[in-house]
């Protein structure tokens, strides 16, 4: 990481709602990108793109705006014509990761990176009959507070029925700004109906979630790679270590990226200094830097298993090609996203902020593409298990998780 430039790097990917949904908390309804970010200064590293020039020939805009400020019928501010030929400009590339931000897009952006959302806090899914539940509330936060339980049936949202709705639909529609309230009507054991009126909250959540199996197998899952990550991995690392586990399975599923120096700390904890977790490179060959593990390798030696799906992207992937190539642990599941580009997000006016906040508006733009230690891309193609377990739905509502408990097979022949 070159602090000298004053950058903060990062690697995300499309969005995708499957698994954790930590929903309810939810902030960008378009989600989050993709690849490596950069998020510093507007300094570019690179050189500018061949036979485009310095500057452009504005007349024919002008010309647009003219015919458009005259013509049209109905209302446009001057805010909204500068938003549009700034999305235009990003879109013009046919890059979908390359992306503008207004200031307020852009906070939703940074803080939907740290796992840092407005919303009630609550975990949705659905049941065997397809109804909407709250699969659990979270502690302190204000579905808890209200009284909703794990199990409750949502059947209308704002007094709009639920009925064939979507975990995403529904996450769009039960998001919103902090200080806002959103109306639920639930249904409590079948029986009995009762309305929710909640006031949404900014909701943090940890990334990280770990236990240790009763078969003393180490299970952590991490929903995204974000700023918590490196040191509550680190931690239950080192709480695996202690209690001596036989085998550790590291979930990412559904995990869509996030920071790329989480994901390099994250290989840390099985890799010893020195071994290659990515390289990152310009026109597929010109290497602009190579990014290596730092230890402590607390993990090391130990059994391990990563679970992968369509949902597991970008960091997700660096850290499963990383431990993989490196012979440190096998992967079981599906092949994942294939999530292999770079961007930097670039603050178009004004400064960067000590929240990693744009005090105004941001351009994300794809920057290069990373390989793994193998060297393959996998953008378009992603990472394939060396074991192939699809998940079985049916069981997985009566409780069974077959993924898993492949994994945990696994380890168990290595005991």
């Amino acid at each position: 990481m070159d602090e000298t430039k004053e950058k903060k790097r990062s690697l995300l990917t499309r969005p995708w709602v499957i698994v954790l949904l930590l929903v309810l908390a939810f902030g960008l309804g378009d989600g989050i990108g993709t690849g490596k970010i950069h998020i510093g200064s507007q300094q570019s590293d690179y050189k500018p793109v061949a036979n485009l020039p310095d500057n452009l020939d504005y007349k024919s805009v002008e010309d647009l705006y003219d015919s458009l400020r005259t013509n049209y019928d109905g209302k446009l501010t001057q805010q909204q014509v500068m938003d549009g030929l700034k999305k235009g400009l990003a879109e013009s590339t046919s890059d979908p990761y390359t992306e503008y931000f207004t200031a307020t897009k852009a906070t939703q952006f940074i803080d939907q990176l740290n796992n840092s959302f407005s919303g009630i806090g609550a975990e949705l899914g659905k049941d065997k009959d397809d109804n909407l539940i709250v699969v659990s509330p979270i502690s302190g936060f204000p579905a808890d507070k209200a009284g909703l339980k794990a199990q409750d049936i949502i059947t209308t949202i704002n007094g709009g029925s639920t009925t064939n709705m979507s975990i995403d639909e529904a996450v769009t529609k039960i998001r919103g700004e902090k200080d806002t309230k959103v109306t639920l009507q639930v249904v409590r054991g079948h029986a009995q109906t009762l309305p929710f009126t909640i006031t949404r909250d900014t909701i943090k959540i940890d990334s990280v979630k770990s236990e240790v199996l009763d078969n003393n197998i180490g299970y952590v899952h991490i929903s995204t790679f974000a700023e918590d990550t490196s040191g509550l991995m680190q931690k239950t690392a080192q709480e695996f270590k202690d209690k001596n586990v036989k085998g550790v399975i590291l979930d990412l599923r559904g995990n869509p990226g996030g920071l790329l120096n989480a994901a390099v700390s994250v290989s840390g904890d099985w890799l010893p200094s020195g071994k290659m977790v990515l390289q990152e490179k310009r026109d597929g060959k010109i290497v602009v830097q190579t990014y290596t593990s730092t230890g402590p390798a607390t993990l090391a030696g130990i059994p391990t298993v990563i679970l992968l799906d369509e949902g597991s992207a970008s960091a997700s992937e660096i850290t499963a090609g990383a431990l993989h190539d490196n012979n440190a642990a096998r992967i079981i599941g599906v092949k994942s996203y294939g999530k292999g580009v770079v961007q930097q997000t670039i603050c178009i006016q004004g400064s960067r902020q000590a929240d990693g906040n744009c005090s105004s508006d941001m351009l994300k733009v794809t920057v290069a593409s990373w390989f793994r230690p193998n060297g393959q891309n996998i953008n378009h193609l992603g990472i394939k298990p060396d074991q192939e377990v699809k998940l079985d739905e049916d069981a997985l509502k009566a409780g069974t998780d077959n993924q898993k408990q492949a994994a945990i097979d696994y380890l168990m022949t290595k005991q």
